[in-house]
């Protein structure tokens, strides 16, 4: 089993080359981001496509300096204070993100959709000193009695300030501040479900970010190629754009282009204008790749890979994706943000394995072990074998804030974070994502993975978007139905999805019933909200 990473003690080792980070017990983000920038100072860093702001590495250093004496000096932030971004995307944003770290503060990030009440929560947990926010979602924050900045334009209104103000007041500065910071002092609370309960402060160091950059860059420096320029549509509160693409690419020397929003046809206008390398998405983004027909009419040669994570991606998809970009790798990660995002990923080294489904191998010095969910005894499984996954590393969190007892259930003694996700290792080490432990249908002594019928339900040309959850039933105790969204000027039936599902599938995994929506909720990452619709179905039995 030496090809599947899998050792004599039940635990499966990353077959990446080592990881390597800093020693120094010190060694903190930001000094990490900017240490080699001496070699490329007037490289583009940050292109704001939606304004045309751009940013060199340098000025990018020296911005990220004079904001952060701004906030110590004008608004007294010091070290382990909180700091809220309650932003849409901008370069402003991670701009902002670095100068409170840079201070030894701690950001975090907040959804700009959530409710007042839901914002609410998160500011009585994490205690932030100040809000950055935008002055569209101001009447969201203006009674919290909290001092406010706001990005782009100038601020007349009393006790808020202005980004632009507190660049200007710093003059010359652009020496970042020396302060002494720790590796494992905390950089970041990012909120996330987590593996169980309500939204939870995942608190994330220094060390954390540095090793997750450094796993999930690792193919980039085996390939010894530079100058990438990588596209960020995805939502900047969220690990995954937050960590993977924003930190994890500039500390390697890459371009990044900000989108403020996601579109079909700005995604493909701005690969096509800023020569675009690499792409990352979720799921549903894929799906609208392999659905549209535009694609022709943007140059897009720059693109080299396209990387779907966030929520699981089956094989027909990645294989209809690529078959739109022929030119282009599609590759699959996985992560969550108890993980610094950092788990597994596919690798344009290896090509084998690419369109299996797979999630890819695991990524330099993360360890995992599949432990069958049946048994009280924490069984550990070879490879092929399905159970829920655990795994540990540097990028793994420090715990939940304030809560100490989701902690202890989600990272054991030997320091496994347990995910909550099923899935398995191959007998080359490449990782399987299944589906959630408590999203399988039990039906009649069966288990059902919805993420398997979902993937054949968008292998329909009709079909948009889908959705599978258990639906009680007095005979089997659960069986299948499906939330399915179709294109538009389409006249599928309920009996033409059945019949569709049932050639394929054996008749305990048939659908019992199917209904049409214009829409299925998903989460930030792409991760369809099953809970929205399992309460949806049971207010109508």
């Amino acid at each position: 089993m030496e090809n599947s990473g899998y050792g004599g003690d039940g635990v499966f080792r990353s077959l990446r080359p080592p990881l390597v980070i800093p020693p120094d017990p010190y060694a903190s983000m930001i000094p990490f981001l900017f240490r080699n920038i001496s070699s490329y100072p007037n490289k583009p860093a940050l292109f704001d496509s939606d304004s045309g702001e751009t940013l060199t590495f340098s000025e990018f250093k020296t911005t990220v300096a004079k904001l952060s004496y701004a906030l110590n000096n004008h608004l007294g932030i010091t070290k382990n204070d909180v700091v809220l971004i309650f932003a849409p995307n901008s370069i402003q944003y991670p701009i902002c993100s670095y100068s409170i770290v840079a201070l030894g503060a701690i950001v975090t990030t907040v959804n700009p959709q959530l409710t007042v009440e839901e914002l609410l929560t998160q500011i009585q947990d994490s205690k932030p000193k100040i809000i950055i926010t935008v002055q569209e979602l101001y009447q969201k924050v203006e009674n919290f009695g909290l001092p406010v900045v706001f990005l782009g334009s100038k601020s007349s209104r009393n006790g808020c300030f202005s980004y632009q103000d507190l660049i200007s007041k710093s003059g010359s500065v652009s020496e970042l501040p020396n302060v002494a910071i720790r590796g494992d002092d905390t950089a970041a609370l990012l909120y996330s479900s987590g593996t169980i309960g309500v939204r939870k402060g995942v608190i994330l160091s220094h060390k954390n970010f540095i090793a997750a950059s450094q796993m999930v860059t690792s193919d980039q420096r085996l390939m010894g190629e530079q100058d990438y320029v990588h596209l960020c549509f995805l939502p900047m509160f969220h690990i995954y754009a937050f960590g993977v693409i924003l930190y994890s690419q500039l500390q390697e020397g890459n371009t990044i282009v900000s989108m403020g929003k996601f579109s079909f046809h700005g995604v493909l206008n701005n690969i096509d204008t800023y020569r675009v390398t690499h792409l990352w998405a979720v799921p549903p983004v894929i799906l609208s790749f392999t659905k549209q027909n535009v694609i022709k009419k943007f140059h897009i040669s720059s693109l080299k890979v396209i990387i779907s994570g966030g929520a699981p991606l089956g094989k027909g998809l990645l294989m209809e994706c690529a078959k739109r970009f022929p030119h282009v790798f599609v590759l699959q990660g996985y992560g969550m943000t108890e993980t610094t995002a950092a788990i597994s990923m596919g690798s344009p080294i290896i090509e084998h394995g690419v369109f299996s489904g797979s999630t890819g191998r695991l990524l330099p010095g993360i360890e995992a072990q599949i432990v069958s969910p049946h048994t009280n005894n924490y069984k550990s499984l070879p490879p092929n074998h399905i159970g829920e996954i655990w795994v540990r590393g540097a990028s793994m969190m420090q715990g939940y804030l304030n809560n100490p007892q989701a902690t202890m259930l989600t990272i054991d003694e030997h320091g496994f974070v347990h995910t909550g996700d099923l899935g398995y290792l191959d007998d080359e080490g490449y990782l399987f994502v299944v589906d959630r432990v408590k999203d399988l249908i039990k039906s009649n002594g069966f288990q059902i993975a919805p993420a398997e019928l979902e993937a054949r339900l968008f292998s329909h040309s009709e079909i948009l978007e889908a959705a599978v959850i258990p639906y009680p039933d007095n005979e089997r105790g659960e069986v299948p139905i499906a939330f399915v969204v179709r294109f538009p000027n389409c006249f599928l039936t309920e009996e033409d999805v059945k019949r569709f599902i049932a050639n394929q599938v054996a008749p305990y995994f048939q659908l019992r019933r199917v209904i049409f929506v214009d829409r299925i909720k998903k989460s930030a990452s792409g991760k369809i909200l099953k809970r929205v619709l399992v309460e949806e179905i049971r207010s109508r039995i």
